[in-house]
């Protein structure tokens, strides 16, 4: 396969993340999930994480998380306002704007991916795109 221009290799060390990142995956909601991931990396039984994921109630889940923050996000989404924002940034305000969202299509993929799988996944996108369009 040939090597993607857009794909730089870095070491590790040198990976950065993004403000909040570390707070979130350290907070006490991911504790059960980092013991998960713990338990598969050293190929250990992983009966016990998994049931206690099943006990936590839905609020206290990362997929719940990640839903609401969408729905608060865009809970009065306003286009009008979005259309005036545009015409009145500046554009070193727009570039940093735009440097917030552009891994979140992305991001929204994997997410829909790992929740309903690729079909699904595929299918709501591509639905979504057309409503937009229409809009």
């Amino acid at each position: 396969m040939p090597e993607d221009d857009s794909i730089r290799r870095m070491p590790i060390k040198d990976l950065r993340q993004e403000d909040g990142a570390h707070e979130l995956a350290t907070s006490p909601e991911m504790e059960p999930y980092l013991r998960l991931i713990m338990a598969q990396m050293q190929g250990g039984d992983i009966t016990a994480e998994m049931e206690a994921l099943r006990q936590l109630p839905l609020e206290k889940r990362y997929v719940w998380r990640v839903a609401s923050a969408l729905k608060w996000a865009f809970a009065d989404l306003e286009t009008g306002s979005v259309t005036v924002d545009k015409e009145t940034l500046t554009p070193a305000d727009f570039g940093k704007v735009m440097d917030l969202l552009k891994l979140r299509p992305v991001q929204f993929c994997l997410f829909l991916k790992a929740l309903v799988g690729v079909e699904d996944m595929q299918r709501m996108m591509v639905q979504a795109i057309g409503m937009a369009n229409q809009a």
